[in-house]
């Protein structure tokens, strides 16, 4: 089975038969070829072009990330899966106002979907979040009246910020979000938020490469150049189900200390300590398996990703409306 790769050192890339090293003078650490499926490079990365070629004929992806642990981009094999029927067809959906509409209305939709259901379990004890869920509801309301898409993103943009105060009353007074800044993230929360979205973004990209979908073709977020924006699109859904929830449990279960955090506030950042504490639960959740609804069997919620891919292609090319993912568990 193939498993992501987390590089969280400096260090270097060489090639000796079918096993790529991930060297340092303090590590050697073997990487098998037929057992990547990603690498993830949060450290300072050499290799050769040979390693480059290597890897690209594997078609394996790698994703880098600076020193602060912000996503600068990402080393993209050639397609190997190729359609140029779909592809055609993806674009047309895009092209037609009328149709990229109804595929941005669903991201939205199963976004906040998956939002309630989270604010819904906690709920459950605080009677206070009722108050925002309502504004979510009547927010998602409004989205069937929405004539362009930066009406859409308007009602998203709401919801979200309803959902961000709603959390502020879930986490203790040292992890709220009070607003929601980036670059740099202005305090503990906005760290843990903006690391795992440029996760859940860049694992959504590797399970694209391995569809026949054009990454850079998009219907929620803009198509701009030096991006694959429909990664941006389908993360949407999934960063309630896996990055939210994961930090959820981090926070609750007093898994985080002082150690994982680095800087100042206002210019706050995961240490080492706290990045490999993520990326470990990160991988956990991914790896997780629930009973899926239509398949009758187990997938793992990486495999989830992949098959809102799949649902995705079958609406481009007509054969089933897209309906988003929305949390049954």
């Amino acid at each position: 089975m193939k498993e992501d790769y987390y590089i969280t050192q400096d260090g270097g890339l060489t090639r000796h038969e079918n096993t790529v090293y991930f060297e340092n003078e303090n590590t050697k650490r073997a990487l098998p070829v037929n057992k990547i499926y990603s690498i993830y490079a949060y450290g300072r990365l050499s290799f050769s072009s040979g390693v480059v070629d290597y890897l690209a004929k594997s078609g394996i992806p790698i994703h880098f990330f600076n020193y602060y642990g912000f996503y600068e981009g990402s080393f993209y094999p050639r397609e190997t899966l190729i359609s140029g029927d779909l592809t055609v067809k993806q674009a047309s959906n895009y092209l037609d106002s009328t149709k990229r509409l109804i595929l941005a209305k669903s991201f939205v939709e199963g976004a906040c979907g998956n939002i309630l259901r989270n604010l819904n379990y906690y709920a459950r004890e605080m009677k206070s979040l009722e108050t925002h869920i309502g504004g979510i509801e009547s927010e998602i309301a409004r989205l069937p009246g929405t004539a362009t898409i930066p009406e859409v993103m308007n009602v998203e943009g709401r919801i979200r910020n309803i959902y961000y105060t709603a959390l502020d009353e879930i986490f203790p007074e040292n992890y709220r979000i009070i607003k929601r800044s980036r670059m740099p993230p202005a305090n503990r929360m906005n760290t843990l938020i903006s690391f795992g979205n440029s996760l859940m973004y860049t694992t959504t990209l590797s399970e694209i490469y391995n569809t026949q979908l054009n990454p850079t073709i998009s219907f929620l977020h803009e198509p701009f150049e030096r991006r694959f924006s429909l990664a941006l699109d389908v993360s949407e859904i999934f960063k309630p189900i896996i990055i939210d929830r994961i930090i959820l449990k981090l926070v609750n279960k007093n898994m985080l200390d002082d150690a994982c955090f680095r800087g100042e506030i206002g210019d706050m950042l995961l240490s080492e300590k706290g990045k490999k504490l993520f990326l470990t639960e990160y991988n956990e959740k991914l790896s997780t398996t629930i009973k899926h609804r239509g398949l009758e069997q187990n997938v793992s919620f990486k495999r989830l990703i992949r098959l809102e891919l799949y649902k995705l292609v079958k609406h481009c090319l007509g054969e089933k409306d897209y309906k988003p993912l929305i949390m049954w568990w």
